[in-house]
């Protein structure tokens, strides 16, 4: 198997996924490739700048640019981009914790950046209130993302600490009722559901700082 930067870091997101973040070694990943650890030293000078191509990698996955993102009302545009993002961070194990933080390694992400900043700036905001639109949604994701996923590490698992019957029994009605009702609303830890709530919220803000004509 010839050794590239690309074969490393996708055999590394494999491993992510297998074992989760914490887990995750240089020698883990140089053993599943088949040499020594000191040969990714001629692609990445050591764990954090491999998880910086990682995290690019995974973001670049998540944002498909194409030229109906011109043609999109900034809403639906904004829920397209969170959902894309959302399904990318949630696709690795610990793949939302691994992203805060990291460095964009791969330049041509300015250039998507660019294209989503001129969707907001097409539809009335100002540079900087697309600027801030854009980094709310992306760190509104993130967040959401690893909260997510420390409760459901993989699809189909959750963690037995976070199960809702053991809360509903440790809450009092008489003094938490919100929490309680909350607790029992249908649909009540559905994440996808509580995502696409919170997004309208932040979609619902954004409103307000459009120019009125």
């Amino acid at each position: 198997m010839a050794l590239d930067r690309e074969t490393v870091v996708r055999t590394a997101l494999r491993l992510l996924d297998e074992v989760g973040l914490e887990k995750l070694t240089l020698r883990m990943i140089a053993g599943e490739l088949g040499v020594k650890a000191p040969a990714l030293y001629w692609h990445f000078a050591g764990k954090k700048e491999l998880l910086d191509a990682m995290a690019t990698t995974v973001l670049a996955d998540a944002v498909q640019v194409d030229d109906g993102w011109a043609h999109r009302a900034w809403p639906e545009f904004l829920r397209a981009y969170a959902g894309g993002l959302r399904g990318a961070l949630l696709r690795y194990r610990d793949g939302a914790k691994m992203v805060p933080g990291t460095y964009l390694t791969d330049e041509r992400m300015y250039s998507v950046m660019e294209r989503a900043l001129g969707v907001l700036t097409a539809a009335g905001f100002d540079a900087a209130t697309a600027g801030l639109a854009l980094g709310t949604v992306y760190s509104y994701t993130v967040g959401h993302a690893i909260e997510e996923q420390a409760v459901r590490p993989r699809p189909g698992e959750r963690d037995p600490a976070y199960d809702p019957e053991v809360r509903r029994r440790r809450l009092d009605p008489a003094t938490q009722p919100t929490v309680v009702a909350l607790n029992d609303m249908p649909g009540a830890g559905d994440p996808a559901a509580d995502f696409a709530r919170g997004l309208d919220l932040i979609v619902a803000g954004l409103r307000t700082h459009l120019p009125t004509s």
